[in-house]
């Protein structure tokens, strides 16, 4: 396609936000790019718009938008959100969790809904007629070729990337031209609790391993005690800011990788600008979608797959929540099962659920005899491996529910250790 034939496109179905809000329909089903490419002149102004009972699929909104945050909207929308963050939990009465594995997000919404409109961020278009999809195919790319509608907010602050993300001019149906700065993930220092338990945590880390890393105080800490390691690869659901320290410091090679030796994997990419910057038109990160970076099969074939994600509470027989206090929803499942089961299958590889002892100022067991009524199982008991707090690691993959509790009280932290010994007896557990 020549040029001019390329420019005339992208010049005929270039439009502004109000036109886009008066395409909307009543009772239409909205999705829209997750977290770092949200679509933020769309989801700032949406409440706008005369269209009601409109479905709206997000992933862990980094803004308080009104349309789902403003009570004012309730009657007219619905938030749908495959993942809970803090403006989430504050419009609670407006947003309602999407149970799902991250693998299988995007697939399970085209299967359950027709989706009439997708609105996601582009870098700008190349030469050929070409954009991204930039830091995120989570679900993206999915939910687009399913939709009726494809609309795209061109920001020149996004980055150009490789991998699965290119979508081309002809297959976009309107476009409107956006200049804000990408959302950022805050840096969280390490507190000494968690520092801890990344050393416990890096005692299974053997040279040579690939690794799936998250993103808070206890991944950052892992990072931090990573550096005397060897040749890590990385195949990972996030792209996080402490990889790029690791590459530096040539600790992270990609080279002992046994699936896409040589190169980062990873579905999305959420930091700093620093960051955004180095994934920037850089051939050495493969951003792929989500039914495949986190599908456990694919996973598994990484040997000496490690993956560490965090949780709020695990019973004494094993079973993981990650998700919800009780009924109150807190976050999502995410990829923590998608990733453990890949690990656990892995030839020489390791599941690794990583947890503060205490929670409250030190008031309450994060061990408990059984979970809250109502908690949602993030890792069920049968599939967890390894559980590591400041206190220590074990390992449960195999053990009988007798040898468990004992294992995981011998991590608690020893003010509850006698009466989860209690528990334990009363519930005929030990």
């Amino acid at each position: 396609m020549r040029l001019a034939r390329i420019r005339e496109l992208y010049d005929r179905k270039l439009i502004d936000v109000d036109s886009v809000l008066s395409l909307l329909k009543d009772n239409w089903t909205i999705v829209v790019g997750m977290t770092p490419m949200e679509p933020k002149m769309f989801l700032r102004n949406l409440h706008k718009t005369q269209a009601n009972g409109l479905e709206v699929y997000t992933c862990l909104n980094t803004e308080p938008y009104e349309f789902c945050s403003n009570p004012e909207y309730f009657e007219r929308f619905y938030n749908y959100s495959w993942f809970f963050g803090p403006y989430n939990r504050k419009s609670s009465r407006n947003t309602f969790y999407v149970p799902n594995n991250l693998h299988q997000a995007g697939t399970n919404l085209i299967d359950s809904s027709h989706v009439n409109v997708f609105v996601g961020v582009a870098s700008p278009m190349d030469e050929k007629g070409f954009f991204t999809l930039s830091a995120s195919v989570v679900y993206e790319k999915d939910v687009l070729e399913n939709a009726d509608i494809v609309i795209l907010e061109v920001n020149p602050k996004a980055p150009r990337t490789h991998g699965d993300t290119q979508i081309h001019i002809t297959d976009v149906d309107y476009l409107i031209e956006v200049d804000y700065n990408l959302p950022q993930a805050e840096l969280l220092e390490p507190t000494d609790i968690e520092k801890k338990i990344a050393e416990n945590i890096v005692e299974l880390i053997e040279d040579g391993s690939t690794i799936q890393l998250g993103i808070g105080g206890i991944p950052n800490a892992v990072a931090k005690f990573l550096v005397n390691k060897k040749d890590l690869g990385v195949h990972t659901e996030m792209f996080t800011e402490s990889m790029i320290d690791l590459f530096a410091a040539g600790v992270i090679t990609n080279k002992k990788k046994t699936l896409w030796n040589g190169k980062f994997v990873c579905t999305f990419a959420y930091g700093s600008e620093r960051m955004y910057k180095f994934v920037d038109d850089n051939p050495s990160v493969l951003f792929l979608r989500g039914r495949y970076v986190n599908d456990p099969y694919v996973i598994s074939q990484n040997e000496k797959m490690v993956s560490i994600n965090t949780a709020l509470m695990v019973d004494l027989t094993g079973n993981v929540c990650s998700e919800a206090l009780g009924t109150t929803h807190y976050s999502g499942t995410g990829g923590q099962l998608d990733t453990h089961r890949g690990a656990v299958k892995s030839k020489g590889g390791k599941g690794i659920i990583a947890m503060r002892s205490t929670a409250k100022d030190g008031q309450v067991s994060t061990i408990v005899p059984l979970l809250p009524q109502g908690s949602p199982i993030t890792v069920p008991r049968q599939e967890l491996d390894y559980i590591v707090t400041e206190w220590g690691a074990v390992k449960l993959r195999g053990l009988p529910v007798r040898k468990r509790a004992l294992a995981l009280i011998s991590v608690s932290h020893p003010d509850f250790r006698d009466s989860l010994l209690q528990e334990a007896r009363k519930l005929g557990i030990i």
